[in-house]
């Protein structure tokens, strides 16, 4: 990638969502951080993440599916 290509939000971005979906309990603060910058293109991505902790947790947490359920709402409206 050229310097001038380079997207330092997209690029953190994507460095958190990693982060979030290895995490057993990702910080309120990662997830905080991706809702500030988050556009409709990384919007997916990040939906998919919290589809998968969810899913894949017995007990999930409410504050997970509430920020699910505002990027779905989010990306409802953007449609």
């Amino acid at each position: 990638m050229a310097d001038n290509d380079f997207d330092a939000r997209a690029e953190m971005v994507q460095l958190l969502l990693s982060k979030v979906a290895n995490d057993t309990y990702p910080s309120t603060t990662m997830l905080d951080l991706i809702e500030e910058v988050v556009t409709d293109e990384d919007r997916r991505d990040y939906i998919q993440v919290l589809w998968e902790k969810i899913r894949d947790d017995t007990y999930p947490s409410l504050a997970l599916m509430t920020r699910l359920r505002d990027q779905a709402v989010e990306a409802s409206a953007g449609r």
